[in-house]
């Protein structure tokens, strides 16, 4: 008897009243069949590879912070949870080439380069498109599409756009030189304020060094309300991965996480 694919991705709803989104964008390490196929990679090689760019256990501790935030009596915060592995598509990638500084080294929207910038896939421009239109574009809407719900329920929607990264630089990153802080808290010009980020920066001081924009740069905002939307904030956050390592560790990271999620989502919060 055969069974339907799993989803994609995954909407775990909050409370009506709740404007906290928590994206989740590369937590899986789950390969489409087709997606699977076109990568050149043995195994072996690639469960290295699914180790060194998944943002491992990151939709854990978003449910494990989201529930700490819940049972403290915050309206409870939406989840956006991506079941698909990074190296099927990037979502968090602008699918225009020309947009995205990753493409001129096979990162864009769907992978052609490994971390260690050797050969991922082969270049196929129209499978990129196939694969862009079956999985990225989907993606996209349906996490825009929930934007909107929220900014329709409650007048704004604050993103926590949550990633991991290693502790030492691989060598596909752009910025490999800069510091390597505990927590690195990624932002946008247009779409995170001050109050956010100085809220993010106070929730996370327990867990260690917080720095912003280094060594990654940047958040998630849908493609819909960037730059046209001021009621969408968002910060990236970061975590370097050996402090979420332990459980005492990680105890302190959800702490931290549940902390921001109810402060912005207070309803006395710009």
């Amino acid at each position: 008897m055969s069974h339907p694919a799993p989803p994609p991705f995954e909407v775990l709803p909050g409370d009506d009243v709740s404007p906290v989104l928590v994206h989740v964008p590369h937590a899986s390490r789950r390969l489409d069949p087709e997606a699977r196929a076109s990568v050149l990679l043995a195994d072996d090689a690639l469960g290295a590879e699914l180790d060194a760019m998944t943002d491992a256990d990151t939709d854990v501790l978003a449910a494990r912070a989201v529930d700490r935030a819940a049972a403290g009596g915050v309206a409870r915060p939406w989840r956006f949870v991506n079941r698909l592995s990074r190296l099927v598509v990037d979502p968090e990638r602008f699918p225009d080439p020309a947009e995205e500084e990753m493409a001129a080294i096979g990162m864009g929207a769907v992978y052609t380069a490994t971390s260690t910038l050797g050969r991922l896939r082969a270049d196929d421009p129209a499978r990129d498109a196939a694969y862009t239109e079956r999985w990225f574009h989907p993606y996209a809407d349906a996490l825009a599409d929930l934007v909107d719900h929220r900014l329709a329920a409650t007048g704004r929607c604050v993103l926590v756009d949550l990633h991991s990264y290693p502790t030492t630089a691989l060598p596909y990153e752009r910025h490999a030189e800069e510091r390597r802080p505990a927590v690195c808290l990624g932002t946008d010009p247009d779409h995170t304020p001050s109050w956010l980020l100085e809220a993010a920066a106070s929730c996370f001081a327990a867990v260690g060094e917080v720095v912003r924009d280094e060594p990654f740069h940047g958040t998630y905002v849908p493609l819909r309300h960037h730059r046209t939307d001021a009621r969408v904030s968002s910060v990236m956050v970061e975590l370097r991965r050996d402090v979420y390592a332990g459980p005492d560790d990680a105890a302190a990271v959800v702490d931290a996480l549940a902390a921001l999620v109810a402060r912005v989502g207070a309803q006395d919060v710009p």
